[in-house]
């Protein structure tokens, strides 16, 4: 069964930061594209970042310069580093992959 379970999320000030891991497993990680995916109250889904199988990684320009995702694959950990939040990051954050989504972390940041 493949499964998704994400964590790090809080309640920080703008400009601080945190780290959102995403614990994965029935699945071999290293092969997966996976994703970062966030859903303010009130709004639709918004991708914020991936990683492929090889590494490459890309970002929502809103982002960008500011969060850093990465994987562990011998850890079968997705992450997502955020620093500089803003007001505007608020939201519920999960991670998706290999046909599955966890049930997410929320971040709150306040102004």
């Amino acid at each position: 069964e493949v499964q998704l379970v994400e964590s790090g999320g809080g309640l920080v000030q703008a400009g601080g930061s945190l780290t959102l891991s995403c614990v994965t497993s029935g699945f071999t990680l290293s092969v997966y594209t996976m994703t970062w995916v966030r859903q303010a109250v009130r709004k639709g889904p918004e991708w914020v970042s991936d990683i492929n199988e090889y590494g490459d990684t890309r970002y929502k320009d809103s982002v960008k310069g500011r969060f850093t995702i990465s994987r562990d694959n011998d850890k079968n950990t997705l992450y997502l580093q955020m620093n500089n939040l803003k007001p505007e990051d608020t939201a519920l954050y999960y991670c998706t992959g290999a046909g599955a989504r966890g049930q997410g972390t929320r971040v709150t940041v306040s102004s």
